[in-house]
């Protein structure tokens, strides 16, 4: 789909949909969604393209928008993904462009369409098995509509410790200057803090740099609550972008990266993306049958080339 042949109305919600080339897994910790979502956060606002709704999945992203003409919604999306692959192709070990480009799309004209679209990206997660309810997932951003810290305790800076005080003064210091947080950034933050404090500073940097628009999703309903309640009662569909899924459930991602961190001494689990083909391999048949991953996620996961399995050994399609 090139950009001439692009669907756009303006004025009108637009599905987007980006996945990468290689089908690879996107987000493997909370830097990565991070780093992500204060890109496009900041290059949304730049843009002027209004965000109704964002989900990050563990290898694809959703994102639901408004924008004056497609040529500034093209280059947004463009914009954003490069600065984020710029960023995130160092730490994963990898050359290249990232995402499959031209990103995927869809206008949804009408309050049907639109709904209907809301109510899919939303509900991606519990589609995927990564939780029941939508408002359960983080990164589609929905609990921050009415919460400033959904998943943690309330931050009071004047009992905060001294290291929390000084993570939430450069993370106000970074929006104020319009730049994203940075993987080096957030390692050397996250370090200094306890698992609590650690949570509670996720929900900040979210709650500061979200852009996206709820009141302008919720006018598609009758209330927020009416949103949740339609979610909870529907999956949504997606006619016309064709999302394709790799086994039952992505929960599976998180239980390898907990195996791997436990079991391999690896401190970053974007090592094991610098790894030889071969010792990937031998790492995939350790993996294997101890998640519901398959093959084929296991592959996406490793950064490798696609696997399959005879009597019981993993075996290169190439």
């Amino acid at each position: 789909m090139g950009l001439k042949k692009r669907l756009f109305y303006q004025g009108i919600l637009n599905h987007g949909y980006q996945r990468t080339i290689g089908k690879e897994l996107i987000f493997y910790n909370i830097s990565d969604y991070l780093v992500f979502f204060t890109i496009f956060c900041i290059e949304a606002r730049k843009s002027g393209v209004k965000v109704l709704s964002l989900c990050l999945m563990p290898d694809h992203i959703h994102h639901s928008t408004i924008a004056r003409k497609k040529e500034i919604l093209t280059k947004f999306i463009q914009v954003a993904s490069s600065k984020f692959t710029v960023a995130h192709n160092p730490v994963c070990h990898r050359k290249g462009p990232l995402f499959d480009s031209p990103f995927g799309s869809a206008p949804k004209p009408g309050g049907k369409k639109a709904r209907t679209n809301l109510i899919y990206v939303g509900n991606n997660a519990p589609e995927r098995r990564l939780c029941t309810k939508a408002e359960e997932y983080r990164w589609n951003f929905l609990s921050y509509y009415k919460n400033p810290n959904p998943f943690s305790e309330p931050l009071s800076l004047h009992h905060a410790s001294w290291s929390m005080k000084k993570a939430v003064h450069e993370v106000k210091f970074q929006f104020a200057q319009s730049k994203p947080m940075t993987y080096a950034q957030l390692q050397r933050i996250f370090r200094t803090l306890d698992d609590r404090e650690k949570r509670q500073l996720v929900d900040y940097i979210i709650t500061l740099y979200n852009v996206i628009d709820y009141k302008s999703a919720i006018r598609f309903f009758d209330s927020y609550e009416d949103m949740l309640s339609a979610m909870h009662a529907n999956t949504g569909s997606e006619y016309d972008l064709n999302e394709i899924f790799m086994g039952r459930s992505d929960a599976c991602y998180a239980r390898l990266t907990q195996i791997i961190l436990k079991e391999m001494s690896v401190e970053d689990i974007h090592e094991i993306l610098s790894w030889p083909e071969d010792k990937k391999t031998r790492l995939m048949m350790k993996l294997m049958g101890r998640t519901e991953a398959t093959p084929e996620q296991l592959a996406a996961y490793l950064h490798t080339h696609l696997t399959h399995i005879v009597n019981g050994k993993v075996v290169s399609s190439r």
